[in-house]
């Protein structure tokens, strides 16, 4: 689920998209929401890489029960991991089945070179034998270790986010929220309740409401906004402002005047971090100075 930072940060990319290309308010309003349910689709695509990992395991099982002259491994095979409670819920997520069956791209092939790569790799570390060496048998080991396993080989992992980032390149922005969604879901899950919902990415039509408005204040408001930051640029002309930071306080001072339920520093802290995110080393502070000098202007001292 996108949390107000996230739908601030998705807000400043589509107005940014704006002033590289003016379009009308409802196709923009439309892509940013598609934009959104891309990364539900990254979300599904992570767990589905867990998933195919179980499978693979399988597959590989399979393949050694099949020889005509098997090894002591391969008659007597450890299912530790197979049988991992956490992939099994996740294998049996209604939800994550119907969504992958109407979007086939978002499944893995079992051929899959990075999955098999990363598989081999899991495989021969020394994390994954002692998991499988452990007499231990509790879904809370087996929660821990599929925690840990995803950290390393998806969310850490440069060759998983290259991969993603190929795709699709909207991918590359979000992957830390759609991270964030999977450690969520992982951590969640309980042992004797079936995993049935996965997380939503918008929480609820408030949620929906508040990009919506954000968005169309900050573009009804843009004359008076660059007039506002003229009047508190010291030494300093509008024009000579990046693109970026332009957007980055055009949204902020939009929030400020459209939702004054919202304590200010607690807009001004969100745009000071999204501005970290997307803007340059010292944009942060430029941010807050204009931000901080706005609402003592304008005397909003909550």
């Amino acid at each position: 689920m996108l949390g107000r930072r996230q739908i601030r940060e998705k807000v400043v990319m589509a107005v940014y998209a704006y002033f590289q290309n003016p379009i009308q308010f409802s196709t923009l309003e439309k892509n940013m929401f598609t934009e959104i349910e891309k990364i539900f689709n990254l979300y599904i695509y992570e767990l589905n890489f867990l998933v195919g990992l179980k499978q693979l395991a399988e597959q590989q099982l399979e393949i050694g029960r099949n020889k005509f002259l098997k090894s002591e491994t391969e008659l007597n095979p450890n299912r530790k991991f197979i049988d991992n409670r956490v992939l099994e819920q996740l294998e049996a997520n209604t939800e994550r089945l119907v969504f992958t069956g109407s979007h086939q791209d978002l499944k893995w092939d079992l051929h899959d070179d990075l999955l098999v790569k990363t598989f081999q790799k899991i495989v021969a570390g020394k994390r994954y034998n002692d998991y499988m060496k452990s007499a231990e048998n509790s879904f809370e080991e087996d929660q821990k270790f599929i925690g840990k396993l995803f950290l390393k080989y998806v969310a850490e992992n440069s060759d998983f986010h290259t991969y993603v980032e190929d795709r699709e390149l909207s991918w590359a922005d979000d992957i830390h929220i759609a991270n964030s969604m999977v450690q969520k879901t992982l951590g969640f899950m309980k042992e004797d309740e079936a995993s049935h919902t996965l997380i939503k990415m918008v929480k609820d039509d408030e949620d929906r409401s508040f990009a919506s408005k954000l968005l169309r204040d900050t573009l009804n408001n843009l004359e008076n906004t660059e007039k506002k930051l003229e009047e508190r640029l010291l030494n300093w002309e509008l024009e000579r402002i990046s693109t970026m930071d332009k957007v980055i306080l055009s949204v902020a001072i939009s929030e400020i005047d459209s939702f004054p339920l919202t304590p200010s520093r607690v807009i001004i802290n969100e745009y000071i971090e999204i501005s970290k995110v997307f803007s340059t080393d010292r944009s942060n502070i430029f941010i807050n100075g204009i931000l901080d000098k706005y609402i003592k202007d304008i005397n909003r001292i909550v």
